[in-house]
């Protein structure tokens, strides 16, 4: 299957810049990234995608099976990466995608240059001393909801995620985003999200890292970001003065400032 087809591959910006590569999070697709692409075109080489299941996609690369692990979004990141011959990327990871990154960079360290991880969470539930936000029961409500009503989760949830009350049209988009996801393969990769625990990869990372969070995130607390910065062994953390999951959409200026500030900074 033709990979450009496959994750309905976008190539934008200056085609001499460093590369810089998108990747969303649940629910998202590649448009979820407009703000930040219009500030980074100029200076950067940006490549775009969406995840099997997820935006213009082709739905028939979907396997249930292969993605009900992260290492099989991982996988289809270093297939992009390899169809394209891409070196020294700039891999730009939102939410689950941050882990999804970390996978990738796990396996082929060689193909990356540094690693920003933007509102990441290696593991979603608490255990023991990590506060990774959610008690177990907590991941389960959400995953029943869910499951036996998906559009009126996503309209519960998505302001929940968004956190900027005072802006709706946020929320809104947020919802509508999900709502276009076909609430199948929303579901596998909900329990593959929210499920995961990729606690022990973070040491893996070779290259130079970055972690944005906000200062408030219903999704990925402060304590995650802390913990992300001591485990991976070159690791930054910006704490944007924002609110919610989704920067890149509530506050893309800052976004756009730490990614480029970090991307351009010399080793």
């Amino acid at each position: 299957m033709d990979v450009r087809a496959r994750h309905n591959l976008t190539i934008t910006g200056n085609a001499n810049g460093p590369v810089i590569m998108l990747a969303h999070g649940f629910g998202c697709d590649q448009n979820m990234w407009r703000l930040i692409t219009d500030r980074l075109h100029e200076e950067f080489r940006v490549v775009l995608f969406d995840h099997v299941g997820s935006g213009g996609s082709d739905p028939a690369a979907w396997d249930a099976e292969r993605y009900t692990s992260l290492q099989g979004y991982a996988d289809d990141v270093l297939a992009i990466i390899a169809e394209l011959d891409l070196r020294n990327v700039i891999f730009v990871g939102h939410s689950v995608s941050a882990m999804i990154g970390v996978l990738a960079v796990v396996a082929e360290p060689d193909r990356f240059e540094k690693l920003i991880l933007v509102t990441p969470s290696p593991r979603y539930i608490n255990d023991g001393d990590y506060i990774g936000g959610f008690t177990e029961a907590d991941i389960d409500g959400l995953l029943t909801a869910l499951e036996s009503n998906y559009l009126g989760w996503s309209a519960t949830m998505a302001p929940v995620i968004m956190d900027n009350p005072d802006r709706p049209e946020l929320g809104a988009e947020l919802t509508n985003s999900f709502c276009r996801t076909d609430p199948a393969k929303a579901s596998v990769f909900a329990r593959t999200t929210f499920l995961s625990d990729n606690r022990a990869d973070l040491a893996r990372v070779s290259i130079p890292a970055l972690a944005i969070e906000c200062a408030r995130d219903a999704i990925a607390p402060r304590s995650v970001g802390e913990f992300v910065k001591r485990e991976i062994p070159d690791c930054q953390l910006v704490t944007l003065d924002a609110v919610g999951h989704c920067p890149q959409l509530s506050a893309p200026e800052a976004t756009a400032r730490a990614i480029a500030t970090f991307a351009s900074a010399s080793p």
